[in-house]
């Protein structure tokens, strides 16, 4: 299951990403925004954030005008490692190298082929498990302990 939210500003990509899922058979949990109208990105990309937290979700997709603002609510959630794609290459080392959870893409900024190709890169691109990357994954989990 991905979990899949946006803002006013990404809400026509991200309803454009949702049919690309339904055609890649891939199931989702729209966490809004529904519409058009001017609404605050946390209130969406939050509860999406947590929700692959939790574990409910495997993934994430949060889309915004740029991408910027639903990358820092995202990463403001424990155990979210998002990360602002704007290409093929950024998607798939984010996945090899970091393993990313949460893909943020700004509306703004890419062009929808390019973000279905994004979309696409970035969840069939699995973890490379070399222990150089997980070592550093490890360091990042701490400082979320870390006060």
């Amino acid at each position: 299951m991905i979990a899949i939210a946006s803002d006013h500003g990404g809400y026509r990509l991200k309803e454009l990403i949702k049919k690309h899922l339904e055609e890649r058979g891939d199931e989702y949990r729209d966490f809004g925004c529904h519409g058009l109208d001017s609404c605050d990105y946390p209130d969406y990309a939050g509860p999406a954030a947590l929700a692959v937290a939790s574990g409910e979700c495997e993934k994430g997709i949060v889309v915004c005008t740029t991408g910027i603002g639903v990358s820092i609510i995202a990463n403001k959630v424990k155990g979210i490692r998002c990360a602002l794609c704007t290409d093929v290459t950024c998607a798939r080392l984010t996945r090899e190298h970091n393993d990313a959870n949460v893909l943020a893409i700004g509306a703004g900024v890419i062009g929808e082929n390019v973000a279905m190709d994004v979309v696409d890169t970035f969840l069939d691109t699995a973890f490379s498990g070399l222990e150089k990357h997980a070592r550093r994954i490890g360091k990042i989990a701490a400082m979320e302990s870390h006060e």
